[in-house]
């Protein structure tokens, strides 16, 4: 098993590749080789950055700065020279080092931690300084600090969005096709796993198998399966859970990439090329994420889902891409180096969300994240409330779980940027900004109440209108349908509210030693 206290680090061993093209299934050769980068150099498309992606960009940066100089006045100039400077000192600092060889150093948080939960303290300094009542200054406070957090993730994301998106169109066509083994773990998914075969069958790639894994379905999905045998191994097991149904797939695979799709995902017809891509930016890739759509927009919850998983993955995403510290290789469409994933440990028991627990591990072991926006599979979001709420209870249970499981990563700099930018940002995330969110709403009402209403009503305008474009810019980096644009005030004001509410319920359940219940007859939109 692996241990994330001894110093190693998991060689990642290039891909061997068949110089079959792709009309064609079976070698004629067993020779192997592997394309240089020269060659590959002179295969690269030529493409120009989108230039509305500029012109939003571009947009939300005079936006900020201008809202900020002309109306909040020289302490939110503080709070975004801070968040700014974050940024730069990252976009420089870490974008060349992201393979990390495990060098030891003196433990202690990382720059990005230290300073954003040190900013409230700082902002509540220079607020007593500039003369605010005390009536004033709880609102002003917790404001200013959610700007710092807003100028940092705003300054450092959107540009590494878009230059994470025109280097993905710049990635030449694959030449040579590694082995690719797709698991499909499933329980009691007989009414959707006959269309997630048949999506990954009709899948352009001429060296795959198909394994699929029945874990103790007490309905009718192995008979349902049973009818691709020609054409897929079927295999099955005593229900054991979803990551022991992937452990129980990986012996029986053959493949130098591991594919998994969840069962009740449909993918598109060149999502395995476009995700064996992403493992030819570096040979020390372990693992790349595809790219989740909601494919059922009926309603606003399901629509404002859909926004949420372009904003999430079309910006913020992106800019993790270009540090090579993706947190999360989702469990509906994610590919591992089989070699990576047997170094660092079979999949784990110990969480609910065993792909997200997988993919810290990789990090931890020094090796690099990717993602692939052009391998798309679309996936089933939860259509009701009801249903919506269980889903999420379930996932920030187990993001908690997780990072409370590899919190040692977040004091030890030997882990690289999972230390230095991607566990601190999930830490502000699943706790910080929830209680920043949450309050947010009632910031405002007090501050209006406290004589403060305009500066507080401001402010709160700006955090709109830049969501807002935010929300443009995903929506044209992904091509995505521009009628999503319309639910973004959903997302932000209710929709939010709800997430922030269920993250804070499971961080209080964690803490009080609560225990979930993991299972569950079928998992939407997992």
């Amino acid at each position: 098993m692996f241990n994330p206290n001894q110093k190693q680090i998991i060689e990642s061993k290039p891909l061997t590749y068949s110089k079959e093209p792709i009309a064609m299934y079976g070698p004629k050769s067993t020779k192997k080789t592997k394309p240089t980068n020269i060659q590959m150099a002179k295969n690269q498309k030529k493409t120009k950055i989108d230039p509305v992606q500029v012109t939003l960009s571009v947009a939300i940066f005079v936006f900020l700065a201008g809202t900020i100089y002309f109306i909040l006045g020289p302490i939110s100039m503080v709070a975004m020279a801070i968040g700014g400077g974050m940024s730069i000192y990252q976009m420089f600092g870490l974008k060349s080092k992201m393979f990390s060889k495990n060098r030891s150093g003196r433990k202690g948080p990382s720059i990005l931690l230290f300073v954003l939960i040190g900013s409230p303290f700082l902002m509540a300094g220079l607020v007593a300084y500039e003369g605010v009542t005390l009536l004033e200054s709880p609102a002003r406070i917790i404001l200013l600090w959610a700007m710092v957090i807003s100028f940092w993730t705003t300054m450092l994301f959107v540009p590494m969005a878009v230059l994470s998106k025109h280097r993905e169109n710049l990635q030449p066509d694959l030449k040579h096709y590694p082995k690719v083994s797709v698991i499909i773990p499933a329980y009691n998914e007989e009414k959707v796993i006959k269309k997630t075969i048949e999506s990954i069958i009709e899948t352009q790639y001429p060296r795959k198998e198909i394994i699929f894994v029945d874990d103790g379905s007490k309905d009718g999905t192995l008979e349902v399966v049973r009818q691709f045998k020609n054409q897929i191994i079927v295999l099955h097991k005593k229900n054991g859970g979803k990551a022991s149904a992937l452990n129980y797939g990986l012996v029986y695979a053959k493949g130098e990439i591991i594919v998994v799709v969840d069962a009740d995902t449909i993918v598109g017809r060149t999502a395995l090329k476009e995700i064996v891509k992403g493992f030819e930016l570096n040979e020390h890739v372990a693992a790349v994420a595809g790219n989740i759509k909601v494919r059922n927009r009926v309603n606003w919850i399901t629509k404002c889902q859909a926004l949420e998983y372009l904003t999430g993955i079309q910006v913020i995403r992106r800019a993790f891409d270009m540090f090579g510290s993706i947190t999360v290789v989702p469990g509906a469409l994610g590919a591992f180096k089989k070699s990576c994933v047997s170094g660092t440990g079979a999949y784990g028991k110990e969480t609910i969300v065993e792909d997200f627990d997988q993919t810290i591990k990789l990090l931890k072991a020094g090796l690099i994240t990717q993602g692939s926006i052009k391998a798309v599979a679309y996936t089933e979001a939860p259509g009701t409330l009801t249903d919506f709420v269980q889903q999420r209870k379930r996932w920030y249970r187990g993001n908690i779980q997780v990072l409370a499981r590899h919190s040692d990563a977040l004091t030890n700099p030997r882990f690289g940027n999972l230390q230095k930018l991607a566990l601190p940002y999930l830490f502000m995330g699943m706790i910080v900004t929830p209680i920043i969110g949450f309050t947010a709403l009632a910031n405002v009402v007090y501050g209006v109440l406290s004589g403060d209403g305009w500066w507080v009503l401001q402010a709160a305008g700006i955090f709109t209108v830049v969501h807002f474009l935010m929300c443009a810019l995903a929506i044209r980096i992904d091509g995505e349908d521009q009628k999503l644009l319309i639910y973004s005030g959903f997302l932000l004001f209710g929709f939010k509210q709800i997430v922030d509410f269920l993250l804070l319920k499971a961080l209080l359940e964690q803490l009080m030693g609560k225990k979930a219940t993991w299972t569950s007859a079928r998992r939407i939109g997992e």
